[in-house]
């Protein structure tokens, strides 16, 4: 009788966790905890703001080189990869250039794990960005747990298995991405998973993404962004009193939208998140703009919902329109500028599976959370993927009084590493038997 998968990833994760290498890279963490809060603080200096990650994007290339991981370069979306091969002569030489910039092409046809952690953040060029340690230890920087914890933990997981001198089953991509934040719309791993070299070779994903030990988003939140832009003639506010605004036309559809019954279950949720127009307290508006963020478990309630917020903007600008002369019409201009699909990793995957056997064996209590990260784009293509939490505590999350605490890091970083190294061993055990069937 074949035992169950269950009992099959306890088996291995117990024997994954004894094996002398493995407590060679567990060394490394315990020992080098100063070494990541020293990193953390580094690159956090560096700005990130949405399409401005070049800088922090080349500080992870050095840092993957000096590690001494195969192929680190930059990709043309910007992301910065570099890979731990199964088998460093699975590696092929490029052209003379590509040798010269320290790049090697890889093996079209050998199957990786992608472990990931997104570079940018949702704040502005501009944005102060000078970390600082409080006298509790909590590190202060806007983006300080969302994404340097992930970050940090990316850059934890290569080393130790450097310094443990450790070959994967299956050849691991480090990804340090673009594009996770905002208008950014995953960007980067839309990338990695269509137009770059490594798309079809992605057999799981697994992403690095704030703080927490326990933490796991295995349930893709689906999304929609909208910007709406309504223009019309503007004018005096007194030599043209009577005309139609794009201010009142956007203020009553906002109105409108938030008096809508939205359900709890799937739960459903629309956001006006910046709105923007005019150019004087005595004029008219010529333009107003506002973007929104619909959010639902449920392709098919984010559909309804983008279908009815597109149906009252509309309402609400004919009426304000109404108002003046056929002349004065108000012009309407709604596009996405943001779309995620809802998804959800099967409880039965391999992946899960593998997970469950993790924190059983750490004695982690396991939080599956709903959330939008970079998971979403795997797991709409069917590409088993989740979300994990990256260790210790944050708070102000998105907001300039960020924080993040390494307190109890370590054992984030372990269940990291076991699920990371059983994934690959699963994968390489699965390409066996396919290679071996097809005889």
């Amino acid at each position: 009788m074949t035992p169950a998968p269950s009992t099959l990833a306890n088996t291995r994760i117990t024997a994954l966790a004894a094996d002398r290498t493995i407590h060679r890279a567990f060394h490394w963490l315990h020992l080098y905890e100063q070494q990541l809060q020293r990193w953390h603080s580094e690159f956090l200096a560096i700005p990130a703001p949405p399409f401005g990650e070049a800088a922090r994007a080349s500080w992870f290339l050095s840092r993957f080189a000096g590690l001494g991981l195969h192929n680190p370069h930059i990709d043309r979306e910007g992301n910065t990869l570099a890979e731990l091969p199964s088998d460093p002569c699975s590696l092929i030489p490029g052209s003379p250039a590509s040798l010269l910039a320290g790049v090697v092409s890889p093996v079209p046809s050998r199957p990786i794990i992608l472990l990931s952690a997104h570079l940018d953040t949702i704040f502005p060029a501009g944005t102060e960005c000078t970390p600082r340690v409080d006298e509790h230890g909590k590190l202060l920087c806007p983006g300080a747990t969302d994404n340097g914890a992930g970050l940090t933990a990316l850059l934890a997981i290569a080393a130790a298995l450097r310094y443990a001198n450790f070959t994967p089953a299956t050849t691991i991509l480090f990804a340090a991405n673009v594009g996770e934040e905002g208008e950014g719309d995953l960007r980067g791993m839309r990338h990695l998973f269509s137009r770059s070299p490594y798309a079809h070779r992605i057999q799981t994903a697994i992403a690095l993404e704030g703080c927490g030990t326990g933490t796991l988003v295995d349930r893709a939140l689906g999304s929609r962004r909208l910007r709406v832009e309504i223009t019309g003639p503007g004018g005096h506010s007194w030599a043209d009193a009577g005309r139609p605004s794009p201010i009142n036309a956007l203020a009553a559809a906002i109105a409108a939208l938030t008096q809508l019954a939205l359900p709890s279950n799937p739960r459903t949720t629309l956001n006006c998140g910046t709105i923007s127009g005019g150019t004087s307290i005595n004029s008219i508006p010529s333009s107003a703009t506002a973007d929104f963020d619909l959010r639902s478990t449920s392709t098919e309630e984010l559909e309804s919902l983008e279908t009815l917020v597109l149906s009252t903007v509309s309402k609400c600008v004919k009426a304000e329109a109404r108002r003046g002369r056929a002349r004065d019409a108000l012009r309407l201009q709604i596009r996405r500028i943001g779309d995620r699909t809802a998804g959800s990793l099967p409880s039965d995957s391999s992946l899960a599976i593998s997970l469950r056997a993790v924190d059983r064996h750490l004695n982690i209590r396991t939080e599956s959370r709903i959330g939008s990260t970079d998971a979403n784009l795997p797991l709409s293509l069917g590409i088993p993927a989740l979300a994990i939490g990256a260790g210790g505590t944050g708070g102000g999350i998105h907001t300039t009084e960020e924080w993040y605490s390494p307190t109890n890091r370590e054992l984030a970083l372990r269940r990291i590493l076991l699920l990371l190294l059983d994934t690959c061993s699963q994968h390489a055990t699965d390409t066996a038997t396919l290679s071996e069937a097809a005889r």
